[in-house]
């Protein structure tokens, strides 16, 4: 799964909480964490129908306007994984 987080610079609220849902997801197999800038990458992030920001976009959709706690995550993740057919 692609995980990417939308931020700005200087986002005190954004960098509060990027490393503790960086390192959820991380535990679980196959994650690709992403971050994107809107300054660098705005295009990216109107394509997703970003609005406000911190969000978090899982597999190219938009799932997270702002941002989850690490349970809201890790619960999205695993619904997910299982909706694959990957998961245990």
């Amino acid at each position: 799964m692609k995980i990417e987080l939308f931020f700005t610079p200087g986002c005190a609220k954004c960098a509060g909480a990027t490393t503790a849902l960086k390192a959820a997801a991380e535990t679980m197999p196959g994650i690709e964490w992403r971050e994107v800038n809107v300054l660098d990458d705005l295009d990216r992030a109107v394509d997703l129908g970003v609005l406000t920001l911190p969000a978090l976009a899982v597999d190219g959709a938009l799932v997270f306007t702002t941002l989850p706690t690490v349970e809201q995550l890790v619960a999205e993740l695993r619904r997910r994984d299982g909706e694959r057919g990957d998961g245990a």
